[in-house]
């Protein structure tokens, strides 16, 4: 574990992450809206999953939220144990993949035992992490020759209409948007190699409603805003030509993926 110096207080039974309060307070946003960004995020692709842990037995799934990547992982036949700091979305983890050990914790002091796991992965929420301390931590409860995963979802917003839809989302705002400054790992974790999977999810008006209310611009912004913005969207839908009078809509994600062994 790490040391003493490092560990990070417990708040209402929650482990507090170490990031600054502004960072920590939207992460921890996600609480309020669990049910709703468990049903709205999509979920990875097998293809991708399988080059994130290769063929790696017992995985430690960090920053899980509410099971998406979990999913995946048990569809795979591996052995998963998924930290978050958010009660309440470990909370939805339970109900979307029940049986899964669930673990309160953060990046930055992981309550497992050293050399523990033959993976960690980590979706959607690397940039989260305060990697000066969170790589020390992740190194120590992987094996040597362990992995490290990374995953980002990305919509391909080359259909015009998702275009406008991200300009509403203020999707320039996402952290995870340059990955060349997020993915940064270093010692003791070897050279970072790179995967995109291309794929389709297909969703309802309402579910994609649903998404938008799943993002953090969305969950922080003043209710007078979060209702603007989803105004904005629904006018969208109903009157753009590619979109208009659709049932379902045909959302183009890239799998963004990033893997690198421990030394």
């Amino acid at each position: 574990m790490a040391g003493e110096d490092d560990t990070a207080h417990v708040r209402g039974g929650l482990v507090v992450d170490p990031a600054d309060p502004d960072t920590r307070r939207a992460a921890r946003s996600f609480g309020a809206v669990a049910s709703v960004y468990g049903s709205a995020r999509p979920g990875y692709p097998l293809e991708a999953v399988e080059w994130l842990v290769g063929d790696a037995g017992r995985v430690l799934d960090l920053g899980a939220g509410t099971g998406r990547l979990t999913e995946a992982l048990v569809a795979l036949d591996r052995e998963v144990v998924a930290v978050d700091p958010v009660e309440e979305m470990l909370d939805e983890l339970e109900i979307r993949v029940p049986g899964v050990p669930r673990i309160l914790g953060t990046a930055e002091d992981l309550p497992v035992a050293d050399a523990s796991f033959d993976a960690v992965v980590v979706g959607q929420a690397w940039h989260w992490f305060l990697r000066e301390r969170a790589v020390p931590e992740i190194a120590r409860v992987l094996r040597r020759g362990g992995m490290l995963g990374l995953a980002w979802n990305r919509r391909d917003e080359s259909p015009d209409w998702l275009r406008a839809a991200g300009a509403i989302m203020h999707e320039q705002d996402d952290p995870s948007a340059s990955f060349a400054s997020t993915v940064r790992i270093g010692g003791p974790f070897g050279a970072v190699g790179s995967q995109r999977v291309e794929w389709v999810q297909r969703m309802s008006r309402a579910r994609f409603l649903d998404l938008v209310r799943s993002r953090s611009r969305w969950i922080t912004a003043p209710p007078d805003e979060q209702r603007a913005m989803i105004a904005a969207i629904e006018t969208l839908l109903v009157t753009h030509p590619d979109v208009a009078g659709a049932d379902e809509l045909a959302i183009p994600y890239v799998t963004h993926c990033f893997r690198a062994v421990r030394g």
